[in-house]
């Protein structure tokens, strides 16, 4: 929620919208936990209406030997193409804040305030 809160600050927001989360199977982060927490977390805070919106990213691997780029399951890392278990992980492991919808209000040509959306 930090970096939430900053980007935030830094777009003189006055509500957070959405909040996307990119996240890997192998990143240590179960979803459905993190989406069960998340009101708790967010509650009394500038986040506390978000909707938070998580992407599930596939996990991808190298094959050192014969060069393959290969979608796989979590728990086997094995080439597709020649079957080696020489591997190198591209991504399937992170959790990354992908975008964050934000509203701030600026004073209109007549003194009131209006929303503007920003991502």
């Amino acid at each position: 929620m930090g970096q939430v809160n900053e980007i935030a600050f830094q777009n003189q927001a006055s509500t957070i919208e959405s909040i996307t989360l990119r996240i890997g199977p192998l990143s240590g982060v179960e979803s459905q936990l993190l989406k069960q927490a998340f009101p708790f977390v967010a509650a009394q805070t500038i986040a506390e209406d978000a909707e938070l919106i998580i992407e599930e990213l596939p996990v991808v691997i190298v094959c050192k030997q014969c060069g393959s780029r290969s979608n796989v399951v979590p728990n086997k890392l094995i080439c597709s193409q020649c079957g080696d278990y020489h591997t190198q992980l591209i991504s399937g492991d992170e959790m990354l804040l992908a975008s964050v919808e934000l509203i701030r209000s600026e004073p209109g040509k007549d003194g009131s305030l209006e929303e503007v959306n920003h991502v």
